[in-house]
């Protein structure tokens, strides 16, 4: 008679994913049966609190695991070492600004969501919910469940778990995306293509998992590189099961050509979602992947490596020149975020050995920019004939003179801009030189010729912005509701995110050394 033997489960390795998962729970009975007139604020306290917490037992874990050399594994299935908590730490920095910026208001009280997400846009029952002044607050721990996905994600050492986390952390973003507050068929269009898509990239993901399965008869990521040099013959169905994988998390990166959602769920998705979603979902997948490669794939280096190729190729490239004639703000982001997918993917696609930290560093860099970005873009609104404040000005003419009438604002968002561009003292600069060295340590230089290449060419939508902003005044225009976008002033918690996102990029492009070597540390997988 067999006898069951429980999984040796080492809970302490969990904590931070269970300080998010208990948080999204309270957010969910909290939404269920606090009073209405404090469930938002109520929300707003658990869903700030909670990567704060989150934080500290990262930084607990880390001074046992980096600190103490003890790296283990969580069950068989995930994998508690310096490159997992370094990305944890992360994400939970880009939740707490992105949060910030998801639970702002408007001057006129007014937040980025839909009053009620299950009614019919412009229906009569939108608007007596938007007169009765309800609010959609169920957008907090929808949020706390996808970072909660997303943490494990960066753990993961085993398929199954590895698909567990993709649909935990895309399942709230299907819907969040659907809840902006104006545009709502707009909206609700983005969020049906992120979901068919999705569904169609989950399929092929699986359908990889059980070509790995049938290869090496284990789901594991050290057995999948073991059977690399154990068997013989099979070389075609692991290499295919790979690319199937590789396909399922490139395509929750946005790189060229899994990228078609990217600029329609940016434009749609309310901007706070959109901000937190380009940097979060960015760092978890490229995480995943990096563990993927580093761990199960360096078997198969020869046969993965030329298809990383043309991607990361494609994606700069695809994403340079989409950006280049886009007219809508949210749309151009949405395209560099393709082209910074190729860009990251330098990083790692020669599997250099200082290719993790430097990794690591650039989605730092990008995801302060990005968070920051895109909370400007909420700040920037057009004006009705009363004056009142209506839609985002996201048509790029609307942005011209926003320099003299903004100037903080405007600089700050020029900030970011440089630093997508790569412009040296920012941030991005330091994470795109730190990424094309270790490609290049790698043996990758013509990749890192394009890319060098790429990102010159990149520098021209981002100065287009900066020149409309502070050198071009505004165009008289038959449209006199284009020439009315005017930055509205930035409540508390939008201040204090951009505060952090323009501080990290300035520091991390001035003084990069102690985080620099603090990620180099980390940069070690379990096998």
């Amino acid at each position: 008679m067999t006898t069951f033997q429980p999984p040796v489960i080492d809970w302490a390795a969990l904590t931070p994913v269970l300080v998010i998962v208990g948080a999204g729970v309270l957010g969910v009975l909290v939404a269920a049966f606090a009073p209405a007139a404090r469930r938002r604020s109520i929300q707003v306290v658990v869903a700030l609190l909670a990567p704060l917490a989150a934080l500290g037992a990262v930084a607990w874990r880390w001074s046992e695991v980096v600190g103490g050399g003890e790296s283990t594994f969580v069950a068989g299935q995930l994998a508690e070492d310096g490159f997992g908590l370094a990305a944890q730490m992360i994400l939970l920095v880009i939740a707490l600004v992105g949060f910030a910026v998801l639970a702002s208001r408007l001057p006129g009280g007014e937040d980025a969501f839909t009053p009620q997400g299950a009614s019919a846009p412009g229906s009569a029952y939108e608007e007596a919910a938007r007169k009765a002044g309800l609010e959609q607050t169920e957008v907090y721990p929808l949020a706390l469940f996808s970072l909660a996905g997303m943490l494990v994600f960066t753990m993961a050492n085993d398929l199954l778990v590895l698909f567990v986390a993709l649909e935990v952390l895309s399942l709230p973003l299907y819907v969040l995306t659907a809840l902006a507050r104006r545009r709502r068929v707009l909206s609700q269009e983005a969020a049906l293509k992120y979901f068919l898509l999705g569904a169609f990239s989950s399929a092929i993901f699986l359908f990889g998992v059980a070509l790995l399965f049938g290869y090496s008869a284990s789901l594991t990521y050290a057995d999948i590189g073991t059977a690399a040099t154990a068997s013989v013959g099979m070389d075609g169905m692991a290499v295919v099961g790979l690319l199937m994988v590789l396909t399922g998390l490139l395509f929750k990166v946005g790189a060229v050509p899994f990228h078609a959602w990217v600029p329609d769920v940016y434009q749609g998705a309310p901007t706070p979602v959109t901000g937190f979603m380009a940097a979060a979902t960015k760092t978890a997948a490229f995480a995943a992947i990096a563990r993927l490669l580093y761990v199960a794939a360096p078997g198969f280096a020869w046969d993965v490596e030329p298809a990383l190729w043309v991607v990361a190729i494609a994606s700069m490239l695809v994403g340079t020149v989409l950006a280049i004639v886009q007219t809508d703000i949210k749309r151009t982001l949405a395209y560099s975020s393709v082209a910074h997918a190729g860009f990251a993917l330098v990083a790692i696609v020669s599997l250099p050995e200082g290719g993790p930290d430097a990794l690591l560093f650039y989605l730092l860099a990008y995801s302060f920019a990005t968070v920051g970005a895109f909370a400007v873009v909420t700040l920037v609104r057009e004006r009705d004939d009363a004056g009142n404040v209506t839609g985002e000005a996201t048509h790029l003419s609307q942005w011209a003179g926003l320099g003299r009438r903004s100037p903080v604002l405007a600089a700050a968002m020029a900030l970011f801009l440089l630093s997508f561009a790569g412009i040296p003292l920012t941030a991005g600069f330091l994470g795109k030189f730190t990424a094309f060295v270790a490609a290049a340590d790698g043996g990758a230089w013509p990749l890192v010729a394009v890319a060098v290449l790429a990102s010159i060419a990149a520098a021209f939508f981002y100065v287009r912005v900066i020149v409309l902003m502070f050198f071009t005044r505004p165009e008289e225009s038959d449209e006199p509701q284009r020439q009315r976008a005017q930055a509205v002033a930035p409540g508390a918690l939008t201040r204090v995110a951009l505060v952090v996102c323009a501080a990290g990029t300035l520091v991390l492009g001035v003084w990069p050394t102690p985080v620099l070597d603090l990620l180099a540390q980390a940069a070690r997988f379990v096998v």
